[in-house]
């Protein structure tokens, strides 16, 4: 049956397709005894439960004085908690904001008061960090679990406290649109002070919509591995429930227990952010390495062992660009064949390539990629309190990603390197994402990240910094060697360290910042002092 549409427009869905509480409210009468939550230990929340555990939730927000379009800050690991949570708030046309877990002194004090949230929801163990450090427009804690809270720096109120009749009405100021504000994500903070992106019910949606993965339906149940706080862990829950569809929520990634998780849950497909299916690949083969239900997985970047992964653990592979400021603009094919695409362009998004100046670049030359779409609010509304920024990444009417791109003849685009991260020796502009990969196919190398160190002959020199897969040992000059036949001479790392694990934000971002600031340690391998020198090659006429 056709509904009646909400708008002229027919770019923008109607609310129940796109809006959260409306959405909720329909499924519950829809699809009441589906399954929409489940958990590793079993515990499954259907629809209509779930939307009762949402209106109690809402109830209690709204008798603490949350009001409709506020901000709430909220600070929790992944969980039962976090989850009622985002959808509590939403209900109510309130606005998520939620905190990364590492976030301590300074960047804390930066984003309590970037979020201008009166109200914080925040795990007991994360209130001492709230000691010594500013709270901005801050009134009250929310804590959850039962446990006393000693020495809070604001008044407590208990979690479980915050509960309503779930048969209440929780009227709105006015019906909730589309283009409303649903969340503020704040970008990782690696390298300076995180900017909160401000998403929209439709960015949202369309992040990850129909036209966005045709290849995700309503009978998929999409493995969540990412914390709630990251665009990653936030938005599959929204993706399922804009399907009508299920989602599974467990604490954080395992690369020992994923299959195991992924069975037990049911679920049918999962994203592999970083270097979670290098794990896995790297892992000890088991004679159940197929014994699962997942169909299809997104890996993000594409390596050259996707072909591989699908043999292995018989799942279809699928890659993406996105981010947490745009809607996936460039999505690729069921294993795709070339190999470190990112895909072709989707539908309903205008994608170009630029030098410094905005001028668009020849195919198969280096750019930032640069995107728009035609549905009007499908990407973000801005930066949260920060006009500079804003101003900067929407220039010239296009929004500037900061990540290098190629596309070849076939229409399909390639991941450089962040422009920040770009490395140049001796003339020749190296890309970190491909001396990774490069490194990364060795057999020991479980992770690896690359940076540019200071020069002695000005420009810079090539570092890795690489972890071992559990029980090898990595041997550098092996590594070297290694290197010096798999890419060219200007690109072979000059220094290798060795790390049990690289340093990564909660989100799986490996922090470059730190391991720049660190540079060269006294327990870094150099090649050049081991006699080992690569030149380059000289061709006869």
């Amino acid at each position: 049956m056709t509904r009646e549409r909400d708008f002229a427009d027919p770019r923008i869905p109607n609310r129940d397709e796109c809006v959260l509480r409306y959405l909720l409210d329909r499924w519950a009468v829809e699809r009441t005894d589906k399954a929409h939550i489940v958990f590793a230990d079993g515990e499954e929340w259907t629809f209509g439960e779930l939307q009762k555990k949402v209106r109690a939730k809402a109830a209690g927000f709204r008798e603490l004085g949350v009001q409709q379009g506020e901000h709430v800050a909220v600070w929790l690991p992944n969980g039962r908690d976090a989850i009622i949570t985002f959808y509590a708030l939403n209900y109510l046309g309130a606005v998520f904001v939620p905190f990364n877990t590492a976030y301590r002194g300074q960047l804390l004090e930066h984003v309590v008061a970037n979020s201008g949230a009166r109200f914080m929801v925040v795990h007991p163990d994360l209130v001492p960090r709230l000691a010594g450090v500013g709270l901005a427009r801050l009134e009250r804690l929310v804590v959850t679990t039962d446990r006393s809270v000693d020495g809070a720096p604001l008044p407590v109120t208990a979690y479980d406290d915050l509960l309503g009749d779930p048969a209440d009405e929780l009227p709105l100021e006015r019906p909730i649109q589309p283009w409303d504000i649903q969340s503020i994500i704040y970008t990782s903070g690696t390298t300076g002070p995180s900017k909160g992106v401000l998403s929209s019910y439709l960015h949202m949606f369309s992040n990850a919509g129909p036209e966005s993965w045709p290849m995700v339906g309503e009978d998929d149940r999409y493995l969540c591995v990412a914390p709630i706080f990251h665009i990653g862990g936030m938005g599959p829950p929204f993706v399922m429930l804009a399907r009508g569809a299920s989602v599974a929520m467990i604490d954080n990634f395992s690369t020992d227990e994923f299959w195991s998780i992924a069975k037990a849950t049911k679920s049918t497909m999962v994203f592999l952010l970083g270097v979670m299916a290098t794990f896995l690949l790297k892992a000890e083969p088991r004679p159940s390495d197929k014994d699962h239900t997942v169909k299809k997985a997104f890996m993000v970047p594409l390596t050259g062992d996707a072909a591989a992964f699908t043999e292995r653990f018989g799942v279809d592979i699928y890659t993406i660009f996105n981010m947490t400021e745009v809607s996936s603009p460039i999505v690729s094919e069921a294993n795709p064949d070339k190999i470190g695409t990112c895909g072709k362009v989707r539908e309903g998004v205008e994608v170009r390539l630029v030098d410094a100046n905005d001028c668009e670049v020849a195919v198969g030359e280096i750019g930032e990629m640069l995107v728009r779409t035609d549905r009007p609010w499908a990407m973000n509304s801005g930066y949260n309190a920060n006009p500079e920024a804003t101003a900067e990444a929407w220039r010239n009417g296009w929004f500037h990603t900061g990540d290098a791109f190629r596309q070849d003849e076939d229409g399909y685009f390639y991941f450089v390197d962040r422009v920040k991260d770009a490395i140049r020796r001796r003339g020749e502009n190296i890309s970190s994402f491909e001396v990774e990969a490069d490194v990364c196919r060795h057999p020991c190398v479980r992770e690896a990240a690359a940076i540019a160190v200071p020069s002695e002959y000005s420009e810079d020199e090539v570092m890795v910094i690489v972890a071992p897969v559990p029980g090898r040992e990595i041997d550098p000059r092996e590594l070297a060697e290694f290197l010096i036949d798999a890419m060219p001479y200007f690109m072979v790392p000059r220094y290798i360290r060795l790390l049990d694990e690289l340093p990564k934000t909660p989100s799986a971002k490996v922090m470059k910042a730190e391991l720049r600031a660190e540079g060269v340690t006294h327990d870094t391998w150099d090649r050049e002092a081991a006699g080992m020198r690569v030149r380059r090659e000289s061709f006869s006429a």
